[in-house]
């Protein structure tokens, strides 16, 4: 599985009776395909996995592999215990995901060699899937454990949600030092873009885009003009949208994702509001985040 293009994290929607609206995922998706996204990560920390039972992740991949329909891979999002991680590796094979994006235990900190057998042990619970480790938080890897974590045939890439440029550096040096160059790596901190120009210095090209799944005009202009070298462009996106946009996110915890889903609503598409802990906007940041779409929305010329 090769990734490319902008990666798309799609909300997870919810109807006015706080349960999984399936068709309303669908269409997210679908969309979000049509826009030019290059993969789908569905029910990941965008899509709300932590408020998810097992019954309504597996309805979700099912609803976005039905939408997506093999035109882009779609992978979902896996983590939590042990039991539950692998319980629910084996629900994204079974509903036909195509890969899984692991992201950190739950809870506990745990040296490199607990987090290695932990991987290991999901990675095998499903091991038809091709499987991308999330780095952040608890979740801090080794070069070692990286390097280890790479030989095994379905791990297959690393998404870094930590932002220690020095640490990523020799991770990637001592993975491709010991011959993976298939393996991948990409930007997943929140709001990925803002820091894309640092991480291409490492040359780590792909990241996460949590504002395609409410901006996807924004997101793509972005992407276009960051691989194009169009520096004035995206100076003026980085300045004029994303830079506004983090420092609304930074107020409020967990608005790194419920903002993304006032933002999915304020583009047409009701998706109802977050779940418990995380908690919906106030009118006035609404307010405002919609001035900040509007006003990346005429940078990109759209």
């Amino acid at each position: 599985m090769r990734l490319d293009g902008v990666l798309f994290f799609p909300v997870t929607p919810f109807d006015a009776a706080g349960e999984l609206a399936e068709a309303v995922l669908a269409r997210h998706v679908a969309d979000g395909v049509a826009a030019g996204a290059g993969a789908v990560f569905t029910a990941c920390g965008t899509g709300e996995f932590n408020a998810l039972d097992l019954g309504e992740y597996g309805r979700a991949i099912t609803a976005a592999v039905s939408a997506a329909g093999g035109r882009v891979p779609v992978l979902g999002g896996a983590g939590g215990t042990l039991p539950a991680a692998r319980a629910i590796a084996r629900e994204a094979a079974a509903r036909g995901a195509d890969g899984l994006l692991l992201m950190p235990p739950y809870l506990v900190n745990a040296p490199a060699a607990g987090l290695v057998r932990y991987v290991r042990d999901v990675a095998a619970a499903a091991s038809e899937l091709p499987v991308i480790i999330y780095q952040r938080g608890n979740a801090r890897f080794t070069p070692e454990a990286v390097t280890e974590l790479a030989q095994v045939p379905n791990i297959v890439g690393l998404k870094d949600g930590l932002g220690d440029f020095d640490l990523l550096q020799r991770i990637i040096l001592r993975v491709r030092e010991a011959g993976h160059r298939d393996f991948t790596f990409f930007n997943g901190l929140p709001t990925a873009e803002f820091t894309m120009p640092a991480y291409r210095g490492l040359g780590v090209t792909l990241y996460s885009s949590a504002v395609f799944a409410f901006a996807p005009e924004i997101a793509i202009a972005f992407h276009k003009a960051l691989t194009a070298g169009d520096e004035a462009l995206v100076q003026r996106l980085l300045t004029g949208f994303y830079l506004p946009l983090v420092e609304l996110r930074d107020l409020v915890p967990g608005y790194a994702v419920s903002l993304v889903k006032a933002g999915v609503r304020l583009r047409g598409l009701e998706v109802g509001g977050v779940r418990a802990p995380l908690v919906d906007p106030s009118v006035e940041h609404v307010e405002r985040l919609e001035r900040i779409v509007g006003a990346g929305l005429e940078i990109a010329g759209a």
